[in-house]
């Protein structure tokens, strides 16, 4: 089962979850602003995508943040701690593929390998 991490309102989520529709692909959604995210999971993602493609920069909540919080997230352990408290900062989606690849952020041709 693909499971798509993320939140529902986010553009680049509404345009992923359309091409997983258009497809004809179940997913499970797991919305991690209302449930949070699985600290064994954002682990995952850390290890496997590195903290630097998985923290989002350019997004609203990013430039929201005291400077202080933003140099907090320098390193991964400040970056994990960050994404854990503001998972608006996670750079969206994240997927995992019924395969157990992980990908981030929304391309169709990058959708269309894992098919």
């Amino acid at each position: 089962m693909i499971t798509v991490y993320g939140i529902p309102n986010c553009d680049t989520m509404k345009r992923a979850r359309a091409w997983l529709d258009d497809q004809g692909l179940s997913y499970h959604f797991h919305d991690y602003k209302r449930a949070g995210v699985p600290p064994e999971q954002l682990q995952r993602w850390l290890k496997e995508l590195g903290w630097e493609r998985v923290l989002n920069r350019a997004g609203t909540t990013w430039r929201k943040l005291d400077e202080a919080a933003k140099a907090a997230a320098a390193d991964a352990a400040g970056a994990a701690a960050l994404l854990q408290a503001q998972p608006s900062v996670i750079k969206r989606p994240i997927i995992e593929w019924d395969d157990g690849r992980l990908t981030v952020g929304f391309s169709a041709e990058t959708f269309s390998r894992h098919l």
